[in-house]
């Protein structure tokens, strides 16, 4: 479940259909749902940090869940139900690969000072439901979500311990996402229930927040052929900021009310489209960090592909989200094999 074996086991599922209506997978299999790009709201299936921001296929961005998957099918809507029976934590730097700021310590570590965790491990009694409803209108996808379990990554610290620990948290939400002029536009809002600190005068653990997401996409012939522009704006509110600032210890970095994102991502296809150039940036003005993913990725044949890119941080403070991984700047060059 951690990624940390020799092998990482990605699908194993059993698939059938009891009714006309309603499909069934079961196993270890890949979710995901939702509007953003490499922005995720409502999909609270593990993710896999560590992979991303060390140069593996973005693919493995998405880490495999244990899990029940139902989807049921009407006219009126559909809906998809998944039931994880153990909570499936997201694959987050700990300063294992990736050094990170490690709050208990105040400071910038790594293997020195691995982060410990305290993650809810009981089979039914610490489990998770996420639930979809969704229909297309007219063209345009409507959905609306829920989710019951825990902060996917670290939601807080044990001040005793200093190791981090994975909060009862709810989360409902809607998007909507088609055609808006020559492209494609989208919108996502959720209500982050930070259960076990409603009030937020507890400092060590996340408190309630509103995230907020809209974004576009279109093709840009008139600047290049192939060539396609993608933007996004983030926000992320938390409330009783009041409580968390008068509660919190002195010495400990403050977080904003509101934190502000923008992602911009370059495509262009060249060479009969066998050559793919990108860019993906994220910038947040509030934070002043921002993170880099420029991509060359070349398809040699059709079982071969190679690529070769960066993952570069930079940001004026350590302890902001794309700042304290600065000193983890890399470059990787990749060939792949498919069968």
């Amino acid at each position: 479940r951690k990624g940390e074996g020799p092998i990482d086991l990605r699908e194993a599922s059993v698939s059938f259909t009891p009714f006309s209506f309603m499909d069934v997978r079961a196993g270890r299999q890949v979710l995901t749902w939702g509007t953003g790009d490499l922005l995720f709201l409502n999909d609270l299936f593990p993710k896999d940090w560590r992979a991303f921001f060390i140069g593996r296929d973005v693919e493995y961005l998405k880490a495999p869940s244990d899990a029940v998957n139902v989807s049921m099918f009407s006219d009126w809507a559909n809906l998809e139900l998944v039931y994880t029976p153990r909570f499936n934590a997201d694959r987050y730097a700990n300063g294992r690969r990736l050094s990170i700021f490690n709050p208990a310590l105040g400071r910038l570590s790594g293997r020195d000072n691995i982060l410990g965790e305290e993650r809810p491990n009981e089979w039914i009694d610490q489990d998770e439901w996420a639930a979809r409803l969704y229909k297309n209108v007219k063209g345009y996808e409507l959905a609306l979500y829920g989710y019951d379990g825990y902060w996917k990554s670290p939601g807080g610290i044990n001040p005793a311990s200093g190791e981090a620990i994975f909060p009862r948290l709810s989360v409902y939400g809607a998007s909507a996402r088609g055609q808006v002029g020559r492209g494609i536009g989208s919108t996502e809002i959720a209500y982050y229930d930070s259960k076990e600190d409603r009030t937020g005068d507890n400092p060590f653990i996340n408190n309630r927040q509103f995230r907020f997401l809209v974004g576009y996409e279109q093709d840009v012939p008139e600047l290049a052929r192939d060539f396609t522009v993608g933007v996004q704006y983030y926000l992320e509110h938390m409330l009783d900021h009041d409580s968390y600032h008068r509660s919190l210890p002195a010495g400990v970095p403050e977080r904003e009310e509101d934190r502000h994102l923008l992602t911009l991502r370059l495509t262009k296809l060249l060479m009969n489209q066998n050559l793919e150039l990108s860019l993906f940036t994220f910038y947040s003005p509030t934070d002043q960090d921002a993170y880099f993913r420029p991509r060359l990725n070349y398809k040699i044949t059709d079982s071969w592909m190679t690529e070769i890119g960066g993952n570069i941080f930079t940001g004026s403070e350590n302890h902001t989200m794309f700042g304290q991984f600065e000193e983890n700047s890399n470059a990787y060059l990749a060939l792949r094999y498919s069968f």
